[in-house]
This record gives structure tokens, sequence and C-alpha cells, in this order.
């Protein structure tokens, strides 16, 4: 156990990360990422709060895969969320050209997403009404509406 890990393995899988053998005992501490991680499903990472299984710390109160609303919201949502875990995984693996191009895919659906979700329903954000030929910011239905059924 050189790296100071609970892992007996001498390169540990992704659920222990690794742990330099000078860490201290009452520092906290989040384990490095391994380059060529696992990866959750789309929905998966969603429900987990991590796109990376080796990162994953489960919390008593955290929301189940079943239970995370469906819908083009939350869909778009579930495509931001995947392109930031990518995003905050490139900033410490810029060289990484798998995930890199995973980065560029997840991109571009949540883009094209977005667009046919405000094209359907509306702006998400008001910097984005000026893309339209009026205002329309403040017209309702807003989008959380949409998926809690209120519009009829």
């Amino acid at each position: 156990m050189e790296n100071g890990s609970s892992c007996p393995l001498p390169s540990c899988p992704d659920r222990y990360g690794t742990l330099p053998s000078c860490a201290g005992l009452s520092v906290p501490y989040v384990p490095f990422q391994q380059e060529g991680s696992q990866k959750y499903s789309q929905s998966d990472a969603l429900s987990n709060g991590t796109l990376f299984p080796g990162l994953n710390l489960p919390f008593r109160l955290k929301v189940e895969g079943s239970t995370v609303p469906a819908g083009p919201l939350a869909e778009l949502q579930a495509l931001e969320f995947v392109v930031a875990e990518l995003g905050m995984y490139l900033d410490t693996h810029p060289s990484d050209q798998e995930v890199f191009d995973l980065f560029q895919k997840y991109v571009a659906m949540e883009k094209s997403a977005r667009e046919t979700y405000q094209a359907k329903f509306g702006p998400l954000t008001q910097s984005a009404s000026a893309n339209g030929e009026s205002y329309q910011w403040l017209k309702e239905p807003w989008p959380w509406n949409y998926a809690q059924n209120e519009v009829k």
C-alpha cells in the first residue's frame, strides 16, 4: 500500500483513487482522478452527482435515477450537467483526447437541445430573449411550469 490508500493493489481501480503517502491524517482529501476513468450513463451521472464513478461520494439524501423528472427541460439539464463535468475533468486532464472528443459531442448535443427547447417553449435566460422578433422574457408560461403540467 505504497500510495497510502486502502486499495491492496499496486494500481488502484477508479473507486479508490490515489492518496499520496505524505497526506496528513486530519486534512480533508479528494483522490486524484485517474486518466481513462469509467463514466456513468447520462441519467446515472445526474442521479449520482458526478459523471465519474471514481468520484462518487454517496450522500444520504441523494436522488435516485428513477425519480429524476423526464421531459425536454430535464434532458437539457442532464446535458448541461455532463458538459460541466467533462469540462471540469478537462481542466485537470487537458491532454485526454478521448474525453475532449466526448466533450465536443455533448456540447453540440446541448446546443441543439437548447435551441430546440427555446424554439418550442421560449427563452431560458433573459439574454436569450434578444434572439427573437420581440421581447419574450416575461411571457408565461415559465420553463418550470411545463414540468409541473401546469400548461394546458
